[in-house]
């Protein structure tokens, strides 16, 4: 997977699909050569490098105008020697210098994968998945070292990247910039993916076309956000869902973070992606290292639908981890749309036990439960049970739950302090803030100092005590709060600008030991829906809450973006009630759980407020979910017709599964269309040769017409394509 040719000094990298190559340069820095298709190996590579003569260029040594940085593409560049865009890192020592040398000393190369230290990354479970080459660079002047990693899955055909910084000088330096990759393309003929957005309408598919300058996507929130998610693609003009390059840029990251590309002057485009250098520094002491997140590249030549198979399988695989990664999830029912914080224990029973009639199998009990929450100004930090509404506290409700022959889950937010509450009452000082400014709030609700050990440990006694007396089988972890007036009180004044990452890296710290300390344990991520949808989650949660939307019509939107990188076993999908909650939407029962089947299904209701008829049919809809969550689970997933292309009024995915016998098919209309013509979908990742039966057609139907011919949907009896918001999911089988 990795080789090396000692007489170039350089390092090709090859995945089943893809090569990446690199070379030391002259100056005994990296020099970046090619990424793309698989190419044959050889014994050098020297003839893709673009030394040159230019004009208004700067040159590296005297009297040699051929090598300059500004023009050679480059692996980890820096800046202030001859390369005028922007660097991957940047160093302030304490003479006020920012200028370095980092040269090749040497290099590893091994089976395997290291963990990154306290930091979530893919892994691997055998040796032989996995090479990785680590690269170390040596600044002499001031004893600064910086190991560059490459881990390569040549069957999963993904590589990742991450780069240590380790002080070996007596003098302190400031790491300014600290991204994870740089990536110099030969060109900038490329489109520009992100998947941007707000609350309730997360992850939107954006496109833009290359163009000189600056083109990027941040948070500066103290998460990922909802606003943008860590990932870029950069796919050719020609390139669609099924055909076409696409190169994928995944930070597995959940806080601050920058994915840019700049195009230079001779239209060249560099991919740089990390941490946000905005209000970052780090004060790296003598003798102390600095690790920083990792990206996941991929490269297709499938389209989109490649790139998604590839970080689906992946991430499923090999981010998320535990006893819950490749088992089907329980069908829950939470009763969070179904009574706000207006509930008693009489109330959850009675929802519980019409769940298990109709084949719910899990009951979360949202927000409300602790302290004197009757509303969201006070209460959080103080978890422990509010005996007015569960008299039997939480031990008590989870075995009636139990009983009834339901697992029991519960709600946290335990990243948030309420200023009404026992808790901010006793540590004013645990919130993050700067002295003597104002504190803003966010939801009634302050964000706690997760940089100090301190309040880490208390959050953690808290909830393990809950977990540990009760039966609770799943958490929903929420975060409904960005960071404002970033400040820690702990912290001395030239550590300050480390708070935002050293909050992350708390987050990660209690999310391990809790994880570890409760592996039968099925944790949610949520935060205010998809404000934290991003590959750390993952490592700790393998699924996560999508969007507080739960429109089906505004549902296939953020599902179809989110499934750009992550796999639908990590995509929260409820049924609600109607009108619905967010957008006021009235549609039917069966859209509703069309839409939420391509997830992690379940109900976001008062179940005792549906009538019989009602209560059939969702009870039909869980039986169908049971016959075929597998499936949808494992299955290979391929989106069909785009909600974000044309006029978005029809969306279609399916999926596959891996022997391709069975398939489920979905397809979406947004609005009734006058006097429309025939619709044919043309359905992917058949095998051509199977003949295959489709439930409520007569006949069979071979695999290749129906990639290739189609599939007349108006041929489905009983379909009705003439109302708003209508849909149909229909099952293949092999024959």
């Amino acid at each position: 997977m990795i080789i090396y040719n000692a007489s170039t000094k350089e390092f090709h990298l090859q995945t089943q699909y893809s090569s990446y190559i690199f070379t030391v340069l002259k100056n005994n820095q990296l020099g970046h050569l090619y990424y793309g298709k698989k190419v044959q190996h050889r014994e050098s590579f020297q003839h893709l490098m673009t030394e040159r003569q230019r004009s208004n260029t700067s040159y590296v040594y005297e009297g040699d105008e051929r090598f300059s940085l500004e023009i050679l593409k480059q692996e980890y560049p820096s800046h202030g020697t001859t390369d005028y865009r922007e660097p991957a890192f940047q160093i302030l020592q304490e003479n006020g210098s920012r200028i370095t040398n980092f040269e090749y000393k040497s290099h590893d190369i091994y089976r395997g994968k290291k963990r990154l230290d306290g930091l979530p990354a893919t892994y691997v479970e055998s040796e032989v998945e996995a090479d990785t080459l680590e690269i170390i660079l040596y600044d002499a002047l001031i004893d600064v070292e910086m190991v560059l990693s490459y881990s390569v899955f040549e069957k999963f055909n993904a590589i990742t990247r991450a780069v240590k910084f380790r002080n070996y000088g007596k003098e302190d330096i400031n790491l300014t910039r600290a991204l994870s990759i740089n990536v110099d393309f030969f060109d900038a003929d490329f489109e520009m993916i992100h998947l941007s957005g707000a609350w309730a309408r997360e992850r939107y598919m954006k496109s833009r076309k290359l163009e000189q300058g600056i083109q990027s996507i941040t948070s500066t929130r103290g998460a990922s956000s909802p606003h943008q998610n860590p990932f870029l693609a950069l796919k050719r003009p020609t390139t669609t869902e099924n055909q076409g390059e696409v190169y994928g840029f995944s930070l597995v990251y959940s806080g601050n973070f920058l994915a840019q590309v700049e195009v230079d002057h001779y239209d060249v485009a560099r991919v740089s992606m990390g941490i946000n250098p905005f209000d970052f520094n780090w004060l790296l002491e003598s003798g102390e290292s600095f690790q920083t997140p990792e990206v996941v590249m991929v490269y297709s030549d499938d389209g989109l639908n490649g790139l998604s198979h590839t970080y689906h399988e992946l991430y499923r695989k090999r981010l998320a981890r535990g006893k819950w990664r490749d088992r089907v999830r329980p069908v829950l029912i939470n009763n969070w749309e179904g009574t706000y914080f207006d509930f008693d224990e009489e109330k959850i029973l009675d929802m519980a036990k019409e769940s298990k009639d109709i084949g719910v199998e899990l009951f979360v009990l949202d927000d409300g439960w602790f302290g004197k929450r009757d509303d969201d100004t006070s209460s959080l930090g103080d978890w422990f049970v509010d005996k007015r509404k569960l008299p039997h506290g939480i031990t008590g409700l989870a075995e009636k739950i139990k009983e009834l022959g339901l697992e029991f889950g519960l709600w946290f937010e335990p990243e948030m302090v309420s200023r009404l509450s026992q808790l901010y009452e006793a540590h004013p000082d645990w919130i993050i803030h700067v002295a003597e400014r104002n504190r803003s709030h966010g939801r009634n609700q302050y964000v706690l100092d997760f940089s100090r050990e301190e309040v880490v440990n208390h959050i953690y006694e808290m909830m393990k005590k809950i977990l540990s007396d009760a039966s609770i089988s799943y958490v929903k972890w929420d975060m409904n709060r960005y960071m404002t007036e970033i400040g820690s009180l702990k912290l001395p004044a030239n550590k300050q600008r480390e708070v935002a990452h050293r909050y992350i890296l708390g987050v990660y710290n209690l999310y391990e030991r809790l994880t570890t300390e409760f592996p039968d344990v099925l944790f949610e991520s949520c935060a205010s829906g998809g404000g934290r949808f991003d590959p750390g989650m993952l490592y700790y949660t393998p699924q996560v809450w999508t969007s507080d939307d739960t429109d089906a019509v505004e549902r296939l939107k953020i599902q179809y973006g989110t499934s750009l990188i992550y796999p639908i076993s990590s995509i929260g999908a409820h049924v609600s009630a109607v009108p619905n909650h967010q957008v006021g939407r009235l549609s039917s029962l069966d859209t509703r759980a069309n839409v939420a089947y391509f997830g992690v299904f379940g109900y976001e209701l008062d179940i005792t407020t549906l009538n019989a008829q009602e209560k059939e049919i969702v009870k039909r809809q869980i039986g169908f979910y049971k016959d075929n969550r597998n499936l949808l689970i494992n299955g290979i997933f391929y989106r069909i017709e785009s909600p974000f292309e044309n006029d978005g009024n029809v969306t279609s995915w399916m999926v596959v599964s891996k022997n391709q016998e069975e398939a489920l098919v979905g397809r979406y209309q947004v609005l009734s269309l006058a006097n429309a013509g025939l619709k044919r979908l043309l359905l992917k990742g058949l095998n051509a040769d199977f003949e295959y039966q489709i439930e409520g057609l007569d006949g069979t139907f071979y695999g290749d017409e129906l990639m290739h011919a189609g599939l007349q949907i108006d041929l489905f009896p009983g379909e009705d394509w003439s109302t708003d918001f209508s849909s149909r999911v229909f099952k293949l089988e092999r024959k």
